[in-house]
């Protein structure tokens, strides 16, 4: 019998996991402490019908850290190496964090409310603690604080369709990672263009558990005839699409080059990033090591829990983090931090898997 997850008071449930419950998930994660379901059908079943149909999903565990007061912006910048200067209200801003090292702290998405108030929606790490430091060290002018926001996001090509039906052709006019604020049930809620997969949709910022249940039996009801179902983040499509984890593709020890997010990174205008003097270093001498993709024929090959190596000619090259079978492409897709030796577009390199060696290519493309 496999292990199972146990749950207690400790895990916080979100204001979907009833309906979540009801819609037959049948496994979850731990996800800033928070449930985060993984698998309802199978993981290739939810896989296909993301790609054909529509999914809401319970991605409450996305907390947002609010800051807001007069020195909101500066600490906000003082975050992340993207330059935020012209970042208008209604964008929304993909924001590698680091550290005073460059080293990777979340790549969440920052929320830019109104002049003096953002929402950092983070990946999972307990950010907050590094942003009220950095707010009290510094003695800012701006409040930190977890609101009572729990997102809930619509992915699929029925997106558009299901959202229009909830909350009215406007929805539709919405431009990738901008928001408006879009009515239901009585309430003002930011209807982002966003979401963990390339199939397209919103991720919606549900202010007020209150309103939880309401706008998920809203979008099901009005999502009879669209196929709709409860899913998740997608292990098959997030590889695939390239989209990278937070702890698993990269963690504290990698700095934003190194994860291929070097245009994220304008270190010479966000002066005050903390980490932006050891990022200028990196800048200018090029990362050792970077996110590449590899392809692996054979068998299907298991998702990998911890990271498999990578030889070249029976040299350490890299590591892969993140792994799984595409039944579209028919290959094991994989992503790794490769070394620069080895990162060149078509290098052949075996992987030590559970099943075997596997010889394998690299890609500098994601397949979606």
């Amino acid at each position: 019998m496999p292990p199972y997850l146990s749950i207690s008071r400790r895990t916080r449930r979100t204001p979907f996991t009833d309906r979540v419950t009801a819609a037959g998930v049948s496994a979850y994660t731990i996800y800033n402490h928070m449930l985060l379901p993984t698998v309802f059908t199978s993981v290739e079943e939810d896989y296909r019908h993301l790609k054909s149909a529509v999914q809401v999903w319970d991605v409450a565990c996305e907390r947002q850290v609010e800051i807001r007061g007069p020195q909101a912006a500066e600490l906000v910048q003082m975050l992340t190496p993207r330059d935020l200067s012209d970042m208008m209200v209604g964008q929304c801003y993909y924001t590698p964090m680091v550290d005073e090292t460059g080293g990777m702290l979340n790549d969440p998405v920052t929320v830019k409310l109104d002049e003096d108030r953002y929402w950092v929606s983070i990946a999972d790490s307990d950010l907050m603690f590094w942003i009220k430091g950095l707010a009290v060290g510094y003695r800012l002018a701006a409040d930190v604080i977890e609101p009572d926001v729990s997102p809930l996001a619509i992915q699929g090509p029925g997106a558009d369709d299901l959202a229009a039906r909830v909350f009215g052709e406007e929805v539709r006019s919405i431009r990738f990672f901008r928001y408006k604020r879009l009515s239901f049930n009585g309430a003002d809620l930011v209807v982002a263009r966003s979401g963990y997969s390339k199939q397209g949709g919103f991720e919606i910022y549900v202010e007020g558990g209150q309103h939880g249940e309401p706008l998920w039996d809203a979008l099901f009801e009005a999502g009879r005839d669209l196929d709709v179902r409860a899913g998740c983040p997608n292990l098959i499509e997030r590889i695939e699409a390239g989209m990278l984890s937070y702890g698993n593709d990269m963690t504290r020890a990698n700095t934003p080059h190194e994860c291929g997010l070097g245009r994220f990174c304008d270190t010479r205008s966000a002066i005050g990033c903390v980490g932006r003097d050891a990022l200028l270093r990196v800048a200018r001498e090029g990362p050792l090591k970077q996110i590449r993709y590899l392809e692996m024929g054979g068998e299907a090959l298991p998702p990998c829990p911890e990271p498999w190596k990578v030889n070249a000619g029976g040299e350490f090259a890299g590591e892969v983090t993140s792994a799984a079978w595409s039944p579209d492409f028919g290959v094991n897709v994989a992503i790794a931090m490769i070394g620069r030796d080895w990162w060149d577009e078509g290098t052949l390199l075996e992987v030590a898997t559970p099943a075997g060696n596997r010889m394998a290519r690299v890609r500098n493309r994601s397949w979606l």
